[in-house]
């Protein structure tokens, strides 16, 4: 004898429990606003009591959407884009959307490229938090929201939104805050790339505000902690006598935290240490780093809204959005 299995509830089980038609649980489904309010609840009522779980096969195909948006970073291993995923998750979500994440490095070291992988999966469109190679992009039928400064040429995505923190300003915080303690001679370690160098022009245009020589070291290099540690090797084989050391990211810092205590020295008292992005590294008490927060949650989320009005006004002039840095102090930095 075999035990019969519950039959799946369906969106005409949710109609009729809910005593409306099935045209408007999809409305609802879809997060149609001309439904009233109390249609609305009767219907997510009906949902919760029967445990219904909408086909997302079925919906992409009498929608034509997949309801299904793409996210690509540079890399898996630097911590800073957690919080934009948080961002664009807490609109996006209750959207009905899905999010998945690619890293175009490890995707083009298997040979593959992650913006056709979203696109054969009917993405219905991107999230750009990376600078891959304009050959890369290619031409992308889907609306696509770049987030962060990035340095992708005019002609590479002239139609995109773009939504990012004032990175330059982001600089001009954290150089500010080591001029005020004190610090006359204060490095900078950098890399490449849209972010790196806006903070960059920061760090330069402050340090010679107040009449300081900029030190920087790393610029044709990655903003890994590998990277960091040898930009500050080299930092301090140039200019020994540094006091303070500004990092273009948090990873980077903790290089230069590492390269600090293999010289014998440490962060705040012989070498203050400041880094970027106010990453889940930075508030680990252990390292207790001062970092500029560029508010990446408030960049994923405002990305998300922009994506979400993209895709309702697919013909509406590309919007800029960007939002202001503060910056987070804790105990590497001193006097």
């Amino acid at each position: 004898m075999t035990r019969e299995t519950p039959a799946r509830p369906t969106i005409y089980d949710v109609a009729r429990r809910a005593g409306v038609s099935k045209s408007l649980v999809s409305l609802v489904l879809r997060g149609a606003p001309h439904v009233s309010a109390a249609r609305r609840q009767a219907v997510l009522a009906a949902i919760e009591d029967l445990g219904y779980r909408p086909s997302r096969a079925a919906s992409a195909l009498a929608s034509q959407q997949t309801r299904s948006i793409g996210v690509l970073i540079d890399d898996f291993r630097n911590p800073w884009f957690v919080e934009l995923l948080a961002g664009l998750r807490s609109v996006l979500d209750p959207a009905g959307y899905t999010v998945s994440v690619a890293d175009f490095q490890l995707e083009a070291a298997s040979g593959r490229n992650p913006v056709d992988g979203f696109l054969a999966q009917h993405a219905d469109a991107l999230v750009l938090a990376a600078e891959p190679d304009a050959a890369l992009l290619g031409e992308v039928p889907v609306p696509v929201v770049v987030a962060g400064v990035r340095e992708l040429g005019p002609a590479t995505l002239p139609e995109a939104d773009v939504v990012a923190g004032d990175d330059e300003h982001g600089g001009t915080l954290a150089t500010r805050h080591l001029v005020e303690l004190g610090h006359r001679r204060i490095g900078h370690i950098t890399g490449r790339g849209g972010p790196a160098a806006h903070r960059r022009r920061g760090y330069e245009r402050t340090a010679r505000d107040a009449g300081l020589e900029p030190f920087v070291a790393g610029q044709d290099g990655g903003t890994a902690e590998a990277d960091g540690y040898a930009a500050t090797v080299r930092l301090l084989e140039e200019r020994p006598l540094l006091t303070a050391i500004l990092a273009a990211n948090d990873v980077m810092a903790v290089g230069a935290l590492a390269a600090l205590r293999e010289r014998g020295l440490s962060a705040p008292s012989d070498v203050a240490v400041v880094g970027y992005d106010n990453s889940p590294l930075a508030a680990y008490r252990y390292l207790a780093l001062t970092s500029v927060d560029p508010h990446s949650r408030d960049i994923g989320a405002e990305a998300a809204r922009t994506l979400l009005t993209r895709l309702e006004q697919p013909d509406a002039p590309p919007r800029p959005a960007l939002l202001e840095p503060t910056l987070v102090i804790r105990s590497s930095s001193g006097a």
